[in-house]
């Protein structure tokens, strides 16, 4: 079996660590690996097959000889990502900077893994709500093509990254003990609250988490028809996000054609018997990488609505998980930059 280099940008951090931690667990056929970080993160020691490996300062020369370049996300693949390319790397970032680029191809394999195959060197990692919230809907669309999207989503704070976990844990500790708390992370206190603005806020006054939404669900669907709304909340889980949809489609599906679409559909698994009270919730979608959904119900309020609840890893399927799967597409179409 041919084998790939790959480099990770970002390795110390929470999804760069899952990265490695999925390399391994899908088996993918890593050659030579080059684990790299800021300044701040070189020198550690983190391991991959139960080999150490030094995560190394970030230069453009790091991508030298590697084939595929994982960016975990923030800043660096903006300053990085150009030069990966130039020598030969197949980009997949997961930060937003390259998203809603029309010469970029976003992707979550479940839902459009053809677009892999015209990509120019990069290949963006749609963000995590919007990730979970197409593998749900594309089976629909298919079927009965959808015409309006309400999405509200329930986020865990590992979203905000480690820190945000930090601080729910020590608010939550805090406030056990009757000590005061203070909020770095969050506008205002996380624990034993909700929190309904995430990022900033833009146009119309919804914030981007919410445009995020609306753009990158019309890009990944190739369908810019789709009227699509989104209220983005925080909420004080740890991890896995969860979303109440509502679709309206042309023709009507009813709840028990959507359930079979959904249990027909790669990737996700329906939970869903009200009598014995089942449905999806964070504690069963965390570790896991796929898009667990439940609640399935017909809208009492208009002739071809749907109803449905949606939770997964963010860490993983939304993020990490779906960054490999690409990097499996790249290989399977033979999408690779040999130089």
């Amino acid at each position: 079996m041919a084998k790939y280099n790959v480099i990770v940008v970002g390795a110390s951090g929470a999804v760069g660590q899952e990265i490695l931690k999925i390399l391994e667990e899908r088996e993918f056929p890593v050659g030579n690996l080059k684990l790299c970080a800021t300044t701040r993160s070189a020198g550690k020691e983190l391991f991959f097959r139960k080999m150490p490996y030094i995560v190394e300062v970030t230069t453009p020369d790091s991508f030298n000889n590697m084939d595929i370049a994982f960016f975990a996300g923030g800043a660096a693949s903006r300053e990085f990502g150009p030069a990966a390319v130039e020598r030969g790397s197949v980009v997949i970032d997961n930060s937003s900077n390259f998203r809603m680029d029309p010469a970029v191809p976003l992707v979550v394999p479940e839902v459009n893994p053809e677009d892999v195959k015209w990509h120019q060197g990069i290949i963006a990692n749609p963000n995590c709500s919007t990730i979970q919230m197409v593998v749900a809907l594309k089976p629909i669309h298919d079927a009965a093509k959808i015409k309006r999207v309400v999405v509200s989503t329930y986020q865990a704070v590992s979203g905000a990254g480690r820190e945000g976990i930090e601080e729910l844990a020590e608010q939550n500790s805090r406030i056990i003990k009757g000590e005061e708390i203070s909020n770095r992370v969050f506008p205002y206190q996380i624990a034993f609250n909700l929190i309904p603005h995430i990022d900033v806020f833009m146009d119309m006054d919804y914030t981007k988490e919410e445009w995020k939404m609306v753009n990158e669900t019309q890009k990944i669907l190739h369908d810019d028809s789709i009227a699509i709304t989104a209220t983005t909340i925080r909420v004080p889980v740890y991890r896995s996000h969860s979303e109440s949809i509502n679709i309206e489609t042309e023709r009507k599906v009813t709840a028990a054609e959507a359930r079979r679409l959904f249990e027909e559909f790669t990737g996700i698994v329906v939970i869903d018997d009200p009598s014995e009270i089942k449905y999806p919730m964070p504690l069963y979608a965390s570790d896991r990488d796929e898009v667990f959904i439940g609640r399935i119900r017909e809208d009492n309020s208009i002739p071809n609505g749907l109803n449905i609840w949606v939770v997964a890893d963010q860490i993983r399927k939304g993020a990490a998980t779906n960054a490999v799967q690409i990097a499996e597409k790249v290989v399977q179409y033979g999408c690779l930059i040999r130089k």
